[in-house]
């Protein structure tokens, strides 16, 4: 992501599926195991119908039914799928088209494809709602070439939330942070003026199943790059950690210590180091090909399976997942590295992290084994 290469991310969303004419999305269903009598069926079921309001007993006039199913019928879903299934090799309710542009020649090549995502979409009967389309311009000092869809120009957007993760143009997640602190915050308030208990046994499988869950969902991705952010994070496990009765007075590691629990910032670590296990030796071994480089060494004070840390000039970059927990896996022990299993690596590593001691360095936090 240098200065001269400018990210742009296009995002559309389609209408509601079946939408359109019934009678239209019924062609063609014969060529794909349904006889011409259901067909004729579903047809006369769904066309000439007509419906009307009624409050408080004045009645409108009928009109009639264009378009959709009838509500509460099973008919809507099972056509959805053979449409689906039969018509379309792939669907999703979102479709992102993300590119570089360099030259006018990489923006042309964009709008290309955007023309080919409408045509698709008219063939298929699965028109893009143009109202919610949208297109994001990554890193600064991008030309902010618009982007056009059936003629009309799309706005663009400061952030976008994709997996329930916010992303601004800067690639800050600042927002996202923001926005779990506020959903937390609630779900505790609701804790405190719902639950009488203020006992261990009560609280801390509530934290562990309601608030910790928004703390850590798809972290991994938005995992907080500011040190505010951090503060602002931790500070929710510290009033959680204080709303159990007799711990008030204890400081934040102590109570954390009688809790048996980690800090959020330890917690994060732990989820990225399973991840890399998982790119590396479980179940995404194919995806990590891709992601990590494994460095070889003889040295014997090595864990026998160190990655490479790339050398990044940008220090948005550093924060990223595959940057990031490079030198901490690289400092786990041989023995935490070499288990065969998840359950294994696991237990290891709680053992490693148990004994991590935490320095304050430059505004971040250094392991020390």
């Amino acid at each position: 992501m240098s200065n001269h290469f400018k990210i742009l991310r296009f995002k559309c969303k389609q209408q509601k599926k079946f939408g359109g004419k019934s009678g239209s999305r019924l062609l063609g269903l014969t060529q794909h195991g349904l006889d011409g009598w259901a067909v004729r069926w579903m047809r006369n079921w769904l066309d000439g119908r007509s419906q009307r309001v009624v409050v408080n007993g004045s009645m409108s006039r009928w009109k009639s039914v264009m378009s959709g199913v009838h509500q509460g019928s099973i008919l809507r879903p099972i056509l959805f799928n053979i449409f689906i299934n039969c018509t379309l090799s792939q669907f999703a309710a979102d479709i992102k088209l993300n590119g570089g542009i360099d030259t006018s020649e990489g923006w042309d090549a964009i709008q290309r494809d955007v023309d080919k995502l409408e045509r698709w979409a008219c063939v298929n009967l699965m028109r893009f709602n143009k109202a919610r389309c949208s297109v994001l311009h990554l890193v600064r000092g991008n030309p902010q070439y618009q982007c056009r869809l059936e003629d009309e120009g799309i706005e663009s957007s400061p952030a976008e939330k994709d997996l329930r993760v916010i992303v601004d143009e800067k690639l800050d997640l600042s927002q996202q942070c923001a926005l779990a602190a506020q959903k937390v915050s609630h779900i505790l308030g609701c804790i405190k003026s719902s639950v009488v208990s203020r006992s261990r046994e009560v609280i801390l499988p509530l934290y562990s199943a309601l608030v910790r869950l928004q703390l850590e969902s798809c972290v991994q991705l938005w995992s907080p790059q500011h040190r505010k952010d951090m503060e602002l994070l931790e500070r929710l496990q510290r009033r959680a950690t204080k709303m159990i009765r007799g711990l008030k007075h204890l400081c934040y590691e102590e109570r954390l210590r009688e809790l048996g629990l980690f800090s959020l910032e330890k917690r994060r670590l732990q989820g990225d180091l399973i991840a890399v296990f998982q790119y590396i030796k479980g179940a995404y071994r194919k995806d990590g090909e891709n992601l990590f480089i494994r460095t070889y060494c003889n040295r014997t004070r090595d864990n026998g399976f160190k990655l490479k840390e790339g050398r990044l000039r940008l220090e948005i970059r550093k924060k990223f997942f595959t940057m990031r927990v490079v030198k901490y896996w690289n400092g786990l022990p041989r023995v935490v590295v070499d288990a065969p299993f998840l359950e294994t690596f696991k237990v290891g590593m709680d053992e490693a992290l148990n004994k991590l001691s935490w320095t304050r360095c430059n505004g971040q936090f250094k392991n020390q084994l």
